[in-house]
């Protein structure tokens, strides 16, 4: 047996709690001091690939509205988070003066000071908070009035729908064999167009008219805004069966379309991993949609200001993910 195979053996049944003892003393590490210089020295260059990163996601209107989306909902989500966490706090402070008052005889006077008040911290979190939902709310105005455009997109929508309508009677009266058609699928895309349609010409009439633009009264805009959102969450489960039906319809494919092109095995799963990672994201976004859109139909509402915010952070948090990876250079 060789020496190594001897040192091997007999170090093999020691405990693995404690090191091997060694005749010859570890060398004591000397710390590597912090390099501060070089951070200072890089951070401007950081800081100048962040913003030319922000900028490109703000070069397409869908950039900007998906900045807006993300920033909007977090910010709301953050400010119902701090009002929760300060809630306690006021609660208890609430209570204390509440005992205080009922201990004093009925002809006390009662002067509140800064000491009896929930702390200076308290009061700062409450401000921030404020300040959130103040932002929130200025990003869902403007995000409002970046859609006021939407039925020019919706008008380009319908032209390519009843221009390859208009292509398939041309091509069936020629006898040019084309691809069958999905009818499932057509209907899926006028439903889906129609009811965009009632949806932003509503919103529309709705904030023009809040802004003095149009002259429709508060009631009307009121259910105009409730209206829309019915429309809207109309959009949201169509979708979402419109998804479910697409990936079964995908399923489906014979192998031949699989590997269309001279594809190989790699690059088809490739494709798979890719497409069924895109639809994820697809569903989880008008998933979460789905409960606000039925939230903001209704009169008195469905959900807490906190579940609003939480719910409408996950399309703008994957959304923004996505915008993020796609403008990186």
């Amino acid at each position: 047996m060789s020496t190594t195979e001897v040192a091997t053996s007999s170090t093999a049944d020691l405990p693995s709690g404690e090191p091997i003892p060694s005749s010859a003393p570890a060398p004591v590490p000397i710390p590597k001091p912090l390099p501060i210089k070089e951070v200072i020295a890089a951070a401007p260059s950081n800081i100048d690939a962040f913003l030319a990163h922000v900028q490109r996601c703000l070069q397409t209107p869908s950039g900007i509205d998906t900045t807006l989306l993300f920033l909007c909902y977090t910010s709301r989500f953050s400010a119902s988070v701090l009002e929760a966490l300060t809630r306690p706090a006021i609660q208890r402070s609430a209570k204390q003066l509440l005992a205080l008052a009922a201990s004093l005889p009925p002809s006390a006077t009662l002067v509140f000071t800064a000491k009896a008040l929930p702390s200076h911290g308290v009061a700062r979190i409450l401000e921030l908070a404020k300040r959130l939902r103040a932002f929130s709310t200025m990003l869902t105005d403007a995000r409002t009035f970046l859609r006021l455009w939407g039925l020019l997109n919706m008008y380009f929508w319908l032209r390519r729908l009843v221009l390859a309508r208009r292509q398939r009677a041309e091509d069936k009266k020629q006898g040019i064999k084309a691809k069958k058609e999905d009818k499932i699928e057509n209907a899926i895309s006028w439903l889906q167009l129609s009811t965009c349609i009632v949806f932003q010409a509503l919103e529309n009439g709705a904030y023009l008219s809040s802004k003095g633009v149009l002259g429709w009264a508060p009631s009307t805009q009121r259910k105009a805004s409730l209206w829309s959102a019915r429309f809207w969450a109309t959009f949201v489960g169509v979708e979402v069966g419109r998804l479910f039906y697409e990936s079964h319809k995908r399923g489906l494919r014979p192998r031949e379309e699989k590997f269309a092109g001279g594809k190989t095995a790699q690059q088809v799963q490739a494709e798979e991993m890719e497409w069924n990672d895109s639809w994820k994201k697809s569903v989880a976004r008008n998933l979460a949609w789905m409960p606000l859109t039925v939230h903001w139909s209704m009169e008195q509402g469905l959900l807490g200001e906190m579940a609003v915010g939480a719910l409408a952070s996950i399309p703008g948090v994957i959304q923004m993910r996505d915008l993020w990876r796609r403008t990186a250079e």
